[in-house]
């Protein structure tokens, strides 16, 4: 068991210590849960109420709030008590799971692949042809790479995950379980005598960037002609669909249940709120926002936040639901 004196978390988060426990650090919990051997954090003022009932003997929070900790009890007061506690919860981590030799013997590798310094390949898993892994890639038992895949240094891909062939993937990525990389787009269209349905082709990739993080179950698609291409620093949650031929700009957030339709392209800094679906051939610039279950039908300029079915300005939506309130009484 990982176990921290308050000084020796302070190193770790730089902030100020107000007050003092002798109890030693073991963990970390919500306000509410935590024992006398755990720290908690206060990021908003409206969680100060809790703070008084708290077993917890050492608390992150923020410097603009103004506490007293109580006997036996400190506070560590920084700028921002969220990234504070992401640098705690990193400290704190449990060793990933262990493999006890490198390339675990029922994994099939190909012969023409290529492996970096420190990689490892659980059981089960398949590398293909050509396939090129950087150095100390993290492959989960049971993963699939198919042929002429590239994969850059220090990747992480959890169980059951499957990247077909000819993606392109960066350094510093996390796929969880379940994602699927590179399966066909959803093309058809009626056939000549119109008594069924013709399957499109698609004959592209998918292309990531550095320090993406996909979320389990997540599916991006292969482009028609070219590529998928999510930038650096994007951040999928599960369920998320991201459809062919779609381009996401830097550190876009999507999160879970939204859905991206064909030829999407979003800017710098875009977030989709949970189960947001997004009409295809639609832009939306960068930094703009969409509020959760929205759904986007025309483009979004930059910096605005849109609302609603179908999705307008969040302004207007709010004077939209606030009339029909008053309709209704």
């Amino acid at each position: 068991m990982k176990s921290f004196s308050i000084q020796d978390i302070n190193a770790i988060i730089n902030g100020e210590i107000v007050g003092e426990s002798t109890n030693a650090i073991t963990g970390l919990e919500q306000i509410e849960k935590a024992n006398p051997h755990q720290a908690t954090f206060i990021g908003s003022r409206k969680f100060e109420n809790l703070w008084k009932d708290s077993n917890a003997s050492l608390a992150i929070i923020n410097d603009n709030i103004d506490l007293e900790p109580g006997e036996n009890k400190a506070f560590i007061k920084v700028k921002n008590a969220d990234l504070a506690m992401a640098k705690l919860l990193e400290a704190f981590a449990p060793e990933a799971p262990h493999f006890e030799v490198a390339i675990h013997p029922s994994a099939t590798v190909d012969a023409s692949a290529t492996l970096g310094e420190g990689t490892k390949v659980g059981a089960g898993a398949y590398i293909g042809k050509n396939v090129v892994l950087g150095a100390h890639v993290t492959v989960y038992p049971n993963v699939t790479i198919l042929d002429d895949t590239t994969i850059g240094d220090h990747t992480v891909i959890w169980s059951g995950t499957v990247i077909r062939e000819r993606s392109e993937i960066g350094h510093y990525c996390i796929f969880h379980n379940n994602v699927s990389i590179g399966a066909d787009g959803f093309g058809y269209r009626p056939s000549d005598d119109g008594r069924s349905l013709v399957k499109i082709p698609h004959i592209g990739n998918v292309v990531i960037g550095n320090a993406v993080e996909i979320g389990a179950n997540s599916c991006v698609d292969r482009g028609k002609f070219s590529s998928t291409i999510i930038g650096d620093g994007c951040k999928i949650d599960n369920l998320v669909q991201i459809a062919h031929n779609c381009v996401l700009g830097r550190s876009c957030i999507m999160a879970g249940s939204s859905g991206l339709a064909g030829s999407v392209t979003l800017g710098d800094g875009v977030i989709i709120g949970g189960s947001a679906s997004i009409k295809d051939h639609t832009t939306i610039h960068s930094a703009a926002t969409v509020g959760a279950g929205s759904g986007v039908m025309n483009d979004v300029p930059a910096g605005k936040t849109v609302l609603g079915y179908p999705a307008v300005d969040s302004r207007e939506m709010l004077k939209q639901w606030v009339a029909l309130r008053k309709l209704a009484r």
